[in-house]
């Protein structure tokens, strides 16, 4: 038990009928008894609010503005990681976990003081609370349920190779679904194709550059304007090289004159730099219109080639764009043209691709049916050594003469359908019972009365619990239907299923709650109200009046109380 988490402290506040409550839980056996409508059932609520269950605004207590739950559990150093895998920090070996609920319905949980969501508290619920109320025993008469129980009892070689089938299910639909596609786009192979090549060689033959539409316009502009452009070059070019006035022989003449004066006072050598800088940025500019005079001249067969492309280039964007900006749109067509060139590729060799992906798809549906086969064997296995070992566990709870029996309903191996392969395998698994030597074997819900079911699901949790990694199981009132001394061998394995994990128990037998290592005992005020006080351990003689009670409703009954007193004192085996 070293290895499993337990919980080590519950509280309650503000809800349904309880005020306020702190347990502390020890390992082993804890029963929780009292009399009907004392609010035992409030602490499977609080467990369920803690492991991310549904919150619900009427939990909380009339007059108060919100509940609160919380739970510590003490976690194996070989568990951390599992938490903290899945969101739960894990401090100083335990998890503080705490659910609260306002009035108006609003919800927060927390661990450790950080906040997490109640999926987080849902996951991690799979390894720390297994909770059984009466209504499990509905549950487990349904197949899927079943299937749940017996990969839980065949443990992590299963798990494993469920999720090992998984994988390959999923590559398997996966396949499909692209020959599919391939499939659909080959019906409209000819069409498409000729649409991608009639685009790739308008593209082809426009040898469209990216920047080329800018470039276009800035020269229709100058081929547009060039006597105006030449009259501004020739005037700025006078201007800057007039002998007498120009910009040169002005800026020349100071730079002179300051040459000679920078020589005697320091001050003067800025302004002369500048001139000079300017002298020889104006001298540059002026050979820079030179040049460009001599370039410019009239092209009227280039203008109207350069507006012919023009147009091109806009009709082409117009067609196979939807970009309001040209330069923008011939960027979009010429990677379009790269990807029309892999998807003519790709249409062309059609045929050959989905041969080859037929072939890979019957080699992943080889693989797949083996893998499913595998699964099935391994349940078969876990199948038969779990129906021998719950037919003991319920000899022990005086059902000597049943027999439980798990079979497995799979698929035809030899003529697979596609809906055999579900994301669990190709089994399906039901749960039998035999009553009698002579009595055919039955689905359990319709072969098991309510107090055979109870022990039917006892007998399966202590067998499981072997295996499982729960830490804490929690039964609430699940020896409903059960007396006598059936009771007493309910009692005696839930007794033995404490060895492996802690076991909570709400229950009103006596013979049960006889078994505890801890007792607790939940009464009312007078005014209906449950307060700290209300929840309190109960040893030796007020132990004694307690089963006293359970046994006849008088707990100060002079013979109840012999009797209550015998049934504590019964050779109960392992006590």
């Amino acid at each position: 038990m070293s290895e499993r988490t337990f919980l080590e402290e519950l509280t309650i506040r503000s809800i349904g009928v309880i005020e306020h409550s702190t347990v502390e839980i020890a390992p082993g056996l804890t029963v929780l008894t009292g009399e009907t409508g004392a609010g035992k059932t409030m602490i499977l609520t609080a467990l369920n609010l803690i492991m991310g269950g549904k919150s619900d605004s009427s939990l909380v207590r009339k007059g108060s503005e919100r509940l609160v739950a919380s739970g510590r559990f003490s976690i194996p150093k070989s568990s951390i990681n599992f938490f903290e895998n899945n969101g739960l920090d894990v401090e100083d070996d335990q998890l503080i976990i705490t659910r609260t609920v306002n009035a108006d319905g609003k919800s927060k949980a927390t661990c450790n003081s950080i906040a997490v969501t109640a999926s987080a508290l849902s996951t991690a619920a799979e390894y720390l609370v297994e909770v059984h109320a009466q209504a499990a025993n509905l549950s487990i008469t349904k197949s899927a349920k079943q299937r749940e129980l017996l990969d839980r009892f065949a443990g992590a070689e299963v798990a494993e190779q469920i999720l090992s089938y998984r994988t390959v299910l999923n590559n398997y639909h996966d396949l499909k679904e692209r020959i599919a596609q391939l499939k659909q786009s080959m019906n409209t192979r000819e069409s498409e194709l000729s649409a991608l090549r009639e685009f790739v060689s308008i593209m082809q033959k426009l040898k469209v550059e990216k920047g080329e539409y800018a470039e276009i316009l800035i020269e229709i502009e100058r081929l547009s304007s060039v006597e105006e452009l030449r009259l501004a070059a020739s005037q700025s070019h006078s201007v800057l090289e007039e002998q007498e006035q120009g910009s040169l022989t002005t800026l020349g003449l100071a730079r002179k004159a300051l040459d000679t004066a920078r020589a005697k006072d320091p001050l003067l050598e800025q302004a002369f730099a500048q001139i000079s800088e300017a002298f020889f940025i104006i001298d540059d500019a002026k050979n820079d219109l030179a040049s460009y005079l001599s370039k410019l001249e009239a092209d009227p067969a280039r203008l109207d080639y350069l507006n012919a492309r023009k147009s091109e280039l806009v009709a082409v964007v117009k067609r196979y764009s939807s970009a309001s900006d040209i330069d923008a749109g011939l960027t979009e067509l010429i990677e379009r043209l790269n990807n029309s060139r892999e998807s003519i590729d790709d249409l062309e060799g059609g045929d050959q691709k989905l041969k080859e992906l037929e072939v890979q798809l019957t080699q992943i549906k080889k693989t797949l049916v083996s893998e499913a086969k595998l699964l099935t064997e391994l349940r078969t296995k876990a199948a038969t050594k779990i129906s021998d070992l719950v037919s003991r566990e319920m000899s022990e709870l005086s059902m000597p003469h049943a027999l439980f029996n798990v079979q497995l309903q799979s698929a035809d191996y030899s003529a697979l359908k596609e809906s055999d392969f579900t994301l669990t395998g190709c089994d399906e698994v039901t749960m039998l019972i035999q009553n009698h030597r002579d009595a055919p074997l039955v689905p359990l819900a319709k072969g098991a009365s309510g107090g055979e079911m109870s022990r039917v699901m006892l007998a399966l949790e202590v067998v499981i619990a072997s295996t499982h990694p729960v830490g804490t199981y929690v039964f609430d009132e699940v020896d409903a239907g059960v007396g006598g001394k059936a009771a007493i061998e309910v009692g005696r394995r839930l007794f033995a299923l404490s060895k492996h994990a802690q076991v909570i128990v709400v229950t009103h037998l006596p013979q049960v709650a006889a078994w505890a290592d801890s007792h607790y005992v939940v009464t009312k005020n007078s005014d209906g109200s449950i307060s700290e006080s209300n929840v309190r351990k109960v040893q030796e003689g007020s132990r004694v009046e307690e089963i006293a009670r359970m046994l006849s409703g008088m707990e100060s009954s002079s013979s109840a109380l012999e009797h209550a007193a015998e049934l504590l004192n019964l050779p109960l085996s392992g006590q």
